[in-house]
């Protein structure tokens, strides 16, 4: 299910690149447009100047997440994020991504000296809270992805199981919007942590 999300993403985005323009943009076009912007925009309020260089890993995110989030409506497929290990990829990588911006924005040594907290004569305390809160952020991630993905995937097949027809439409709904609000909040969290590694203080 995870490769064939990677297809998908593959095959929109060589639609969208080969069918882009400026005179007549298509639907398509437009949607993917908004989509660029809305990310752009909420990257440039959380993390401030020249967060435009994140929109793309974002963008790519947001869509991976979404794309394996609807998998799950589709009959006899099965959402990617519902197993524990497809959220817990997706939070590692965004793990070493915003580590990898902090240390190349402000430099190894400053960066290290922000685990240490604003008071140095605390910074022996500061320093194991900190490493334990930065690695916990892939358990939070991969947890709240997997929990909901999964309960939405169990209360589906449950309720298909036991009323085929009518009242599952009313899940597959609720599914829906469970899928967009998970991706949503995951994309959301991941920027959040770029700001914090990225933004430097004055």
């Amino acid at each position: 299910m995870e490769v064939l999300v990677v297809a998908i993403l593959i095959a929109f985005f060589l639609f969208v690149r080969f069918r882009l323009s400026v005179e007549k943009p298509g639907a398509t076009q437009h949607v993917t447009e908004m989509l660029h912007q809305f990310i752009e925009d909420q990257s440039a309020d959380i993390i401030g100047p020249h967060s435009e260089r994140f929109t793309a890993f974002l963008s790519a995110l947001f869509l991976f997440i979404l794309i394996g989030n609807l998998l799950g409506l589709i009959p006899t497929f099965g959402a990617p994020t519902a197993d524990p290990s497809v959220p817990l990829g997706c939070a590692i990588v965004a793990w070493i991504y915003y580590n990898y911006h902090g240390v190349r924005t402000q430099g190894a040594l400053r960066y290290a000296k922000h685990f240490l907290g604003p008071v140095w004569w605390l910074s022996w305390l500061m320093l194991p809270i900190e490493i334990i809160s930065h690695t916990a952020r892939m358990m939070s991630l991969t947890i709240r992805l997997f929990a909901n993905m999964f309960a939405g995937d169990l209360v589906t097949l449950v309720f298909l199981s036991l009323v085929p027809l009518g009242v599952p439409v009313i899940f597959l709904f609720l599914h829906l919007g469970v899928s967009l609000l998970q991706a949503y909040i995951f994309t959301l969290l991941v920027t959040v942590y770029l700001a914090g590694a990225v933004v430097q203080e004055h």
